[in-house]
């Protein structure tokens, strides 16, 4: 069966059906509509994994929680989407990013209901445990991006979702005291109003998930299913999925640095609330306001992450993506320690207001790196990279943030040095076909090419029956990585050459 021609779609699109336009206002099949399922869902998951912190000056004192227990029901949200994340990506490379994501969401509700029902530490701790599993959902999110965008826009479809679907972790600090103060204010005592506001994000959760399956679709051609079934799409291995990603180095790095810019956006969820309210003496509304300000800085520091990824890409290829991703990582990491040294209310506002867009950006340029690792295991890097920034966060909040060893604010100067650290490993990404942030790429004359980075991932049994036609298509479509200058001298794959070249 003949896939449908590039004249069906609403958006231009590549040859490999991927839209090469990103309009933000669209809502057209199959390419924009995915886009918003993604981000409105992993929106809704971040709302529910972060709807304790903004709550927790009245949830201690109902079940008596203590700091030891509240840094632990901190660390166990986001430690149950380490494994998750990397388990989620192996699921969108094998059943496709809708009814992976709709799954895991659906799963996760329950949890978020039963918070209503919480009566101890321990049992406060094990439902955010288990409601943090929801946050792999970012996985879906980003392999759905890379997989309806095009090269060209990746960076900024990815920066995009993620950035929104991460604004629930800002929104949640100003809905939930919002919706506990009308349950309040309609006469159910405190201890009862926070419990009944858990349904609001129970329930927004839910139907998220049925919109995605619904709605939704894996790829621009159809859902992996049908794709398979009409031969359109080989069946892949997972033992083999599994080797190319876990043996690619490139995407440990990534997972590295993702724990602490993403991570470190994780950690500042679960404390900043509580950090200014103790701090500077601060009510709880006016403390929910000024920690939203930080996730709220998603709406449009992420996406401009992905943006100025895509940007430089164009003009300087990978080696440009990488080099912006060291320095904006690195300037997030010095704002971070100035955070943690300023004393005053203002200037704490305005360091953490600037570093929250910093970091939020590194997280967008991250991913607009992680779409060129693998082909074939584009979803187990996407799940290791995510993976990485909750174990970036569980380390953080052990570390600096369990019981009282560091104050708040040392804790916040210590996590800025970590940062800055765990940004240079950066420097040894090297793609041969592309080079790295010091290195340019292989010598022309005994080189990689593209085709031969992402062709490598197939044995020549495989080349033989096709199963590759997917990677020479992307190969082809990823040759502007080579920056503008190299580009246009660029000749394509032999696998390639039916389909139509690259425009820069």
């Amino acid at each position: 069966m003949d896939p449908p021609p590039p004249q069906n779609f609403a958006l231009p699109v590549d040859s490999e059906h991927k839209a090469t336009a990103f309009r933000l206002f669209s809502t057209a099949k199959p390419h924009m509509r995915a886009f918003h399922l993604s981000w409105v869902s992993f929106f809704a998951c971040f709302v529910s994994t972060f709807a304790a912190p903004p709550l927790i000056p009245i949830i201690r004192d109902d079940l008596n929680l203590t700091a030891t227990d509240i840094g632990n029901a901190g660390i166990a949200s986001v430690s149950g989407a380490v494994f998750a994340r990397v388990a989620m990506g192996s699921a969108c490379d094998l059943f496709g990013p809708r009814l992976a994501s709709a799954s895991l969401i659906l799963l996760t509700a329950p949890a978020v209901f039963c918070m209503s029902l919480g009566s101890s530490p321990a049992s406060f701790l094990v439902l955010r445990f288990f409601i943090g599993f929801s946050l792999a959902t970012f996985v879906s999110t980003q392999y759905w991006m890379s997989s309806m965008f095009s090269p060209n826009v990746v960076g900024t479809a990815n920066g995009m979702a993620g950035g929104w679907g991460n604004l629930g972790g800002g929104a949640t600090q100003l809905i939930m005291p919002f919706v506990f103060a009308i349950i309040r204010d309609l006469g159910a005592i405190k201890f009862t109003a926070w419990r009944i506001a858990f349904f609001v994000p129970a329930l927004f959760q839910t139907l998220s998930a049925f919109a995605v399956v619904l709605f939704g679709q894996d790829m621009p051609d159809g859902n992996f299913e049908e794709l398979e079934k009409e031969g359109d799409k080989p069946k892949d291995e997972f033992s083999k999925v599994l080797y190319h990603g876990v043996t690619n180095y490139r995407g440990w790095i990534l997972a590295l640095t993702y724990g602490y810019c993403f991570g470190v956006e994780l950690t500042i969820d679960n404390i900043i609330a509580e950090y200014f309210y103790d701090r500077f003496d601060l009510n709880l509304h006016t403390a929910g306001m000024i920690a939203a300000s930080f996730g709220l800085a998603n709406l449009f520091s992420r996406p401009m992450g992905g943006m100025i990824s895509d940007a430089v890409g164009k003009r300087f290829g990978m080696r440009g993506r990488l080099w912006t991703l060291w320095a904006v990582q690195t300037i997030g990491g010095a704002l971070c320690v100035i955070l943690g040294r300023v004393g005053s209310l203002g200037a704490s506002i305005v360091v953490m207001i600037g570093f929250s867009i910093f970091c939020q950006a590194a997280c967008g340029l991250t991913f607009g790196v992680v779409p060129f690792v693998s082909r074939r295991s584009l979803g187990l890097i996407s799940g290791m990279t995510g993976g990485g920034g909750n174990v970036g966060a569980v380390l953080t909040q052990l570390i600096f943030f369990k019981g009282s060893r560091y104050s708040k604010e040392t804790g916040i100067t210590l996590m800025g040095i970590m940062i800055i650290c765990c940004s240079l490993p950066i420097a040894l990404i090297y793609f041969p076909q592309w080079g790295s942030m010091f290195c340019g790429p292989s010598s022309a004359g005994k080189g990689w090419t593209e085709e031969d980075y992402y062709l490598s991932e197939w044995s020549s049994k495989e080349q033989e029956s096709g199963f590759h036609q997917a990677s020479a298509k992307f190969a082809d479509n990823s040759r502007r990585e080579r920056g503008r200058r190299m580009v246009t001298s660029a000749a394509s794959s032999p696998d390639a050459l039916s389909h139509p070249p690259v425009q820069v």
